[in-house]
């Protein structure tokens, strides 16, 4: 007969020492911290990680998901970890989660539960407290030389600083906001949290609209040994833009491009592109956003039948080497009330 020479010296079973399943009783593998706080801002939703605020785009299940598995301590032997976890919201600042946890360790099946009390902690962020204190680094004003800026400029412009924002934002830069964007006599005015995006948005502009910045900075004070400015971004378009129908020598034009006191035009009777000086426009048409659709009533050679969009009467127009009709399509006309005649443009 056999001695057995080791057994488990707690429960008696056959092991070299302790067996697997005393061990995993023995074995403390499972704990929560039992009280979590979690900062946030009750205007924007952001969350505050040490003296670190980042924006977190989950919703409120996601989050408690999220800080109630960072408050889970797991033995570093156990295996196959599975949790699972319910809350309650009894209060609007307390959550109270139950989790279960499951795995293996040494081998053995083990399950056990913990609790964890989530406390909801209001502060207003660093981008929320400086948009509320109304702080700001730049004012960006969009201006046009000899006009104001027109509503395609303008809206062109508001989209141009939402996007910037919206990707500066998404790229971790929280102080690099629009406060405001303000309509004024002359033009717009963007107010910006930082320097780096009044920079950026007004050089958009310059690229987008065919305007030329300068900067302004103004010392307004000082903060932990450095000076601190506001810098006014003067962003001035041309006085024509990108579109406009202009007479030339008595032939229409179409600008395209505006640069160092010269235009890039487009001959709207012989389809050729050339560049002429602002001094040779003799008066402005109109611009072709604002074209209407005409009907073509019928082709012949150089001549094109049309029904006026305004009163619907039959026009004949002559037509140009660069534009290919359809009877029955449409084409689009700039009105000359000077001469009452139809421009095509389109």
């Amino acid at each position: 007969m056999e001695i057995l020479r080791s057994v488990c010296p707690r429960c008696g079973k056959p092991s070299a020492g302790l067996c697997n399943e005393c061990r995993a009783a023995e074995t403390e593998w499972l704990k929560c911290e039992p009280r979590v706080e979690s900062i946030f801002c009750p205007v924007c939703g952001s969350q505050k990680h040490g003296r670190t605020w980042t924006d977190t785009t989950v919703d409120h299940e996601t989050l408690v998901n999220e800080i109630a598995l960072a408050a889970l301590i797991l033995h570093p032997d156990l295996r196959g970890a599975e949790t699972t976890l319910t809350y309650t919201d009894p209060t609007p600042n307390r959550t109270f989660v139950d989790l279960t946890v499951s795995g293996r360790l040494y081998g053995v099946e083990v399950s056990g539960t913990c609790k964890v009390k989530i406390v909801w902690i209001k502060e207003q962020c660093d981008r929320c407290n400086r948009i509320s204190g109304g702080y700001y680094e730049g004012i960006i004003q969009l201006r046009a030389t000899g006009r104001k800026p027109s509503g395609r400029e303008m809206d062109r412009a508001m989209r141009i600083a939402e996007e910037t924002e919206d990707g500066l934002q998404e790229a971790g830069e929280r102080l690099s906001f629009v406060s405001s964007i303000d309509e004024t006599k002359d033009g717009i005015d963007i107010v910006v949290g930082s320097q780096h995006i009044g920079q950026i948005i007004s050089s958009q502009l310059c690229s987008v609209l065919g305007g030329k910045m300068t900067t302004h900075p103004k010392l307004v004070g000082e903060r932990d040994g450095k000076r601190l400015y506001r810098v006014t971004y003067l962003v001035r378009l041309p006085r024509f833009q990108t579109g406009d129908v202009v007479v030339v020598r008595k032939g229409y034009m179409e600008v395209r491009g505006a640069g160092h006191g010269r235009l890039q035009v487009y001959d709207l009777k012989e389809g050729t592109a050339r560049f002429i000086a602002e001094d040779e426009i003799e008066r402005l048409v109109g611009n072709v956003g604002d074209a209407e659709n005409a009907l073509v009533t019928y082709h012949d050679g150089d001549v094109i039948g049309l029904l006026d969009p305004g009163t619907q009467a039959p026009v004949e127009c002559r037509a140009v080497p660069w534009l290919q009709v359809e009877d029955g399509g449409t084409i689009r006309i700039l009105r000359d009330e000077e001469t009452e005649r139809l421009v095509l443009v389109g």
